[in-house]
């Protein structure tokens, strides 16, 4: 996983400007004391004990010298069982440790579960892939001197090809968090890279934008009538059982246990805890809330077809490169090379507190998520290191 164009960029640049005018408080030390905990049901102990100690070996070093508080790897099988590693804290002020269960926010890991809702209106025949936004949104996407918005499909959307600026280039850093509560409506969000230039015409080249996926849970809520987190509960969270997850639209709280999220505004600068707030900011580009064992299973059932027609997944499945070396993007999934051989599917996340990555093999045999509670403020090694868990744990007994 390597850097997503989400929070991460521009919101550092926001806390940086709000620790200048004093708008956020609660500053916290920057140094955090390392701890780890470990819980392993009975069918993962068949793991080898070098494989055990790999995996915690790279969680350390995301609560030590990548500098994140807490962090947190749950891995599954297709035999239902599951290995849950922890390390450091789940809060620097009372020294708690990170919770098994923790739930914790996604972000651009709500990606995957905006577009499996568009390909299942797809198959429904309520939405065309190539048809053009305009065709759902006319009010928005429109032909307009300079530019061919009128034109870009839903796949370009879907697929980050559409040319289309990414909002959170364009926020004010100091407007983010003057008030870290306050609504943001994905209409103004939207308008905001619609007023910018192209970063190409619509088709001909790649780039990550969160505003594609504004503007696909926009197209939700208008072709069903309801918004898209409605949907994204009625045809996933239910249907899959997945009790720890929700689309908390305006709600700044992370309901049941769960760490904090801080982040670090510049390199040395201590920590502050910005848990909560309104994750309207982030919206159907990046709002969602889960935990580790909710994505795993939800990552397993859609590349399992169990939320997709094969000709719908199929679809999801069909990529585009990214410019990164062995990355490339489907419509709201992507595919990596393994080290072991083959290629997994999965997602990556930045948001306020928390940066996540999730993953599951072509074969659905084993799955992964980690999370760690400081972002933005991130080094590149905690990058790195988020990778790397997830790929050391796709490859397990795989030797």
């Amino acid at each position: 996983m390597s850097k997503y164009k989400g929070t991460r960029r521009t919101m550092g640049g926001a806390l940086t400007v709000a620790v200048a005018v004093g708008v956020v408080a609660g500053a916290l030390p920057g140094g955090v004391a390392s701890a780890a905990t470990t819980d392993r049901s009975a069918s993962a102990r068949s793991a080898t004990t070098g494989d055990h100690a790999q995996l915690q070996a790279i969680m350390d070093r995301l609560t030590t010298v990548d500098g994140a508080p807490g962090a947190l790897l749950e891995t599954g099988d297709r035999h239902g069982g599951s290995t849950v590693l922890t390390s450091g804290v789940a809060d620097v002020k009372s020294q708690a440790p990170v919770a098994r269960d923790s739930r914790f926010r996604i972000g651009s890991m709500t990606k995957p579960f905006v577009a499996t809702v568009v390909l299942q209106l797809v198959r429904e025949r309520r939405v065309v892939l190539d048809a053009p936004v305009a065709r759902y949104l006319p009010d928005l996407m429109r032909d307009g001197e300079g530019n061919k918005d009128g034109k870009i499909t839903v796949r370009q959307l879907l697929q980050h090809t559409s040319g289309l600026p990414d909002y959170l280039d364009l926020l004010s850093p100091a407007e983010i968090l003057k008030d870290p509560f306050a609504h943001h409506d994905p209409r103004d969000l939207v308008n905001l890279a619609l007023a910018a230039p192209r970063t190409f015409e619509p088709g001909k080249g790649w780039d990550y934008s969160n505003t594609d996926y504004l503007l696909v849970g926009m197209l939700i809520e208008k072709v069903t009538g309801h918004p898209y987190g409605d949907e994204i509960r009625r045809r996933i969270i239910e249907p899959l059982s997945l009790s720890q997850t929700s689309v908390p639209g305006d709600d700044p709280v992370i309901e049941g246990t769960h760490p904090r999220g801080y982040v670090r505004p510049g390199k040395d600068a201590p920590l502050l805890d910005l848990t909560e707030f309104n994750p309207s900011v982030a919206g159907a580009s990046g709002e969602m809330i889960s935990s580790a064992g909710d994505l795993n299973h939800f990552l397993d059932a859609l590349v399992g077809g169990e939320l997709l027609y094969p000709a719908e997944l199929r679809q999801m499945m069909t990529t585009e490169r990214t410019g990164d070396k062995g990355r490339r993007y489907g419509l709201g999934l992507e595919s990596n090379k393994l080290p072991c051989g083959g290629r997994y599917w999965g997602h990556g996340g930045d948001v306020f507190g928390f940066q996540t990555a999730g993953g599951v093999t072509a074969d659905g045999s084993r799955q992964a998520t980690v999370m760690a509670t400081v972002d933005p403020g991130g080094t590149d090694a905690q990058d790195d290191d988020m990778k790397a868990a997830i790929e050391t744990a796709l490859c397990q007994d795989r030797h």
